[in-house]
């Protein structure tokens, strides 16, 4: 072990997934099948919900998604930017495989599966939606789970916190142009002014008000921080699974006519959150990068920022839309699948130590 990741384990605290992180999945499953009880239930009060558009931003989706957003971006602190050279090969790797790798192995393995393997026993018309909902999947990196998955790693949390910082100073300027380029190599028309829109609704505006927020916290201390998140964390969550009870409100039919939907949109996924995640912890050995680096950049460079995604979706294409369900199936997927990458991790670090000389 290095002295440097000798140092992070001895100050590891022990963080681990909470309650309701580590049940995630299964809270998931409980909001889908609501939705879709519900869906049948009550129709019309979806379609009220889905009616409710400003600019094509629905009303409903886009407050429940800022009370999502905005309280992971508050504990990003841009100011953690100017340790970048600390950690230079480890944000190089973890830049490389969240930028020019994921998004575009994403689209590849979307053309293969979706448009190739699954096409005959999927719904013709969606086949491009499902390709559009796994790109904009890929193209927006984690920003709140990866300091868990960190922790669990016993990560360098100030690598962390720098490659979340600039990966979100990245997605302001480049999630639009990724997307909108990678849509438009799928053949998939790209509603340019909408997926600007979506960037300042979800990114933006939400960056700036949670940064506003911080300073104003920090001034009373770190402990009026720590309250605060402590405080908005119930929320967020719950903000999660009442989007995804609207959203299979509105996907109900189309699940209950094909269930194997679900598992067609997920083996993509799947295989793109174990390659990249593998890639980036392969770079990082070959470049000699400490494992409480490693461990972090790989899981940063396979996870998925799915709030801003299934936001994207909904605002692009619509609830009833399969890149809606795209995004939503990367929900489900994403606490059991992570784990399983951190123990991976963590069971590989004799292996990952004899290597990184």
């Amino acid at each position: 072990m290095s002295v440097q990741c000798d140092i992070t384990a001895k100050a590891a605290n022990g963080a681990a997934l909470g309650f309701f992180e580590r049940w995630l999945t299964l809270w998931v499953f409980l909001s889908i099948a609501a939705g879709v009880v519900l869906g049948q239930l009550s129709p019309g009060f979806f379609k009220a919900a889905g009616a409710l558009e400003v600019a094509q931003v629905n009303l409903p989706v886009g407050v429940l998604i800022w009370v999502m957003i905005v309280p992971m971006l508050l504990k990003i602190d841009f100011r953690a930017l100017h340790e970048v050279g600390q950690h230079w090969r480890g944000v190089g790797v973890t830049l490389f495989v969240n930028w020019a790798v994921k998004p575009f192995s994403m689209a590849l393995l979307g053309w293969i599966f979706i448009r190739h393997v699954f096409a005959p026993y999927l719904p013709a018309a969606q086949l491009d939606s499902y390709i559009a909902g796994l790109i904009i999947l890929a193209a927006a990196p984690c920003t709140a789970m990866v300091f868990v998955w960190s922790n669990l790693t016993r990560g360098e949390p100030h690598f962390t916190l720098t490659q979340v910082a600039l990966n979100d100073a990245i997605m302001l300027i480049a999630f639009a142009p990724v997307v909108g380029l990678l849509l438009g190599l799928s053949a998939i028309i790209v509603p340019w002014n909408t997926l600007f829109l979506s960037v300042l609704i979800y990114i933006f505006i939400p960056v700036v008000i949670a940064q506003l927020w911080r300073q104003s916290l920090l001034k009373q201390g770190e402990a009026a921080l720590k309250k605060a998140l402590d405080r908005l964390h119930p929320y967020s969550l719950s903000a999660l699974l009442a989007t995804l009870v609207l959203l299979f409100g509105f996907q109900g039919e189309a699940i209950l006519r094909q269930p194997l939907i679900i598992a067609m949109l997920a083996l993509p996924i799947l295989i793109q959150v174990y390659f990249n995640s593998g890639l980036a912890y392969l770079l990082n050995r070959h470049f000699g990068v400490a494992h409480c680096v490693a461990g972090p950049s790989a899981l940063i460079g396979a996870s998925n920022f799915f709030e801003l995604a299934v936001a994207t979706a909904i605002s692009l294409f619509g609830f009833e839309s399969g890149a809606a369900l795209a995004t939503v199936v990367g929900v489900l997927i994403e606490v059991p699948v992570m784990l399983s990458v951190v123990r991976i991790v963590n069971a590989s670090q004799a292996w990952y130590e004899r290597g990184a000389r």
